[in-house]
C-alpha cells in the first residue's frame, strides 16, 4: 500500500493557469491548503503529497461556467480548460470508502479558482480488490437465477410508482410473468410505506412468483426496494431472503456508499443498485461526475446490477452517452467486478 496510488482524472475550467490550478488541487486534497502550513515538511509532503500526473489543454473560454468563480488576470483574461490526472497516496486513505471519495470528489468543487469540475475516471490500485468484495452475482449470477442464457433479460416497472397495495401488486406481477417478462422491479418512490409495507409486499408477491415457478420452470426475479435506515434495510433483506425472494434494490444515492458496503457485505441476494437523483451530478457538463467514474465506485463497493438510461429515453442523456454507460459497466477492473447494465 505504502506506494500505491488512486488516480482521478478530471475536466477542470479555471481562470488561473491549468498548472497552478492542478497543483492547488493536489495540495489542497493531501498534504496542503490555501497556504502553506508550518507542519507540511518536505518529508511529509515526500509521503503523502497528491501529484499532478499530466495535463492536456483544451480550449479556452471568455466566461465562466459556474458562478462564484475568481476573474482571471486581465492580461489574460481566458478560462483555461483542460484535462488533469492527479495520482493520491493510498496511505492516506487506506480502504476507507468515504475517505477516497473525500479525496477524489470532495471540497475541489466549492473552489473560486475552478469556475468548473466534473470528475472523468478513477484508476484504484490492484490491493483495493482484497478489501472490497465486488459484485456477488453480476451478468452470470443473475442469468442463472433468472434462467436466462442467449438472449437479452426482459425487464419492467411496477406502475404506478405508488398506491398499488401489495395485493394489487402481486396481481400485477401475475400479468407480467404471464406475458414473458423475467423481471421485475419496484419503483424507486416505492420502499415501505403505510400503504404497501415492504414485508406485506414480499408476503403477497412471492406466493405468485413461487406458484408461476412451479407451473412453467421460469422464475420472474422481483427486485424488491429495500432502502431505508440501515438496520431496516438489513431486516428487510432477511424478509426477501427468507421468502425465496432472488433480488434486493436500493436507491444508491439515498442510502449512500458506506451503507452499501455494509449492506454487501452481508447479502446473500443480487442488489440492483437504482441511481435516482444522478441528474445532479452529470446534467451540466462543467460540475459533477461522469458515469464512468460513478459505476466504478459502486462496482468496487460491490453492486450487481447498475441503472443506465434507455435508448431514446425520456431523460436529457443522448443515446451515445447511454451506450458508453452500458460498456463502462461491462469493463472489467482489478480482474473483474463486472455488474450488469
Amino acid at each position: 500500500m505504502a506506494d500505491e496510488r488512486i488516480i482521478a482524472e478530471y475536466l477542470v475550467e479555471t481562470p488561473r493557469t491549468l498548472s497552478a490550478a492542478a497543483e492547488s488541487m493536489a495540495g489542497e486534497q493531501s498534504t496542503g491548503t490555501f497556504t502553506r502550513v508550518p507542519g507540511e515538511t518536505e518529508e511529509l509532503r515526500a509521503r503523502y503529497a497528491a501529484r499532478v500526473e499530466s495535463i492536456k489543454a483544451l480550449e479556452s473560454v471568455a466566461s465562466p461556467s459556474l458562478p462564484g468563480a475568481a476573474k482571471p488576470q486581465a492580461a489574460r483574461g481566458q478560462y483555461e480548460r483542460g484535462r488533469v490526472r492527479i495520482s493520491f497516496p493510498l496511505v492516506n486513505m487506506g480502504a476507507d470508502l468515504p475517505a477516497i471519495i473525500s479525496t477524489v470528489a470532495g471540497n475541489l468543487f466549492e473552489l473560486r479558482y475552478l469556475s468548473g469540475l466534473r470528475l472523468l475516471d478513477l484508476e484504484f490500485p490492484p490491493s483495493l480488490a482484497a478489501e472490497f468484495p465486488g459484485p456477488q452475482f453480476g451478468v452470470a449470477g443473475t442469468r442463472r437465477l433468472t434462467g436466462v442464457a442467449d438472449r437479452p433479460i426482459i425487464g419492467t416497472i411496477v406502475k404506478p410508482s405508488v398506491g398499488l397495495s401489495p395485493a394489487q401488486t402481486a396481481a400485477l406481477v401475475r400479468t407480467l410473468a404471464a406475458a414473458g417478462i423475467d423481471f421485475v422491479k419496484d419503483d424507486e418512490l416505492m420502499a415501505n410505506p403505510p400503504h404497501s409495507p415492504l414485508a406485506e409486499r414480499v408476503k403477497a408477491v412471492m406466493p405468485v412468483v413461487n406458484e408461476l415457478a412451479d407451473k412453467t420452470g421460469r422464475r420472474v426475479m422481483y427486485a424488491f426496494n429495500i432502502s431505508d435506515q440501515l438496520d431496516r434495510m438489513l431486516a428487510h433483506h432477511d424478509t426477501v431472503l427468507a421468502a425465496g425472494g432472488t433480488c434486493i434494490m436500493v436507491s444508491l444515492n439515498s442510502v449512500d456508499y458506506a451503507a452499501v458496503d455494509f449492506l454487501r457485505r452481508r447479502a446473500a441476494l443480487p442488489i440492483h443498485g437504482h441511481r435516482n437523483g444522478w441528474g445532479m451530478f452529470y446534467r451540466h457538463p462543467a460540475l459533477g461526475m461522469e458515469f464512468t467514474a460513478y459505476q466504478k465506485l459502486w462496482r468496487l463497493v460491490g453492486v450487481d446490477h447498475l441503472h443506465v438510461n434507455g435508448l431514446q429515453n425520456k431523460f436529457c442523456e443522448p443515446d451515445e452517452s447511454v451506450v458508453r454507460s452500458i460498456r463502462a459497466c461491462l469493463t472489467p477492473m482489478l480482474g473483474g467486478y463486472v455488474a450488469m447494465p
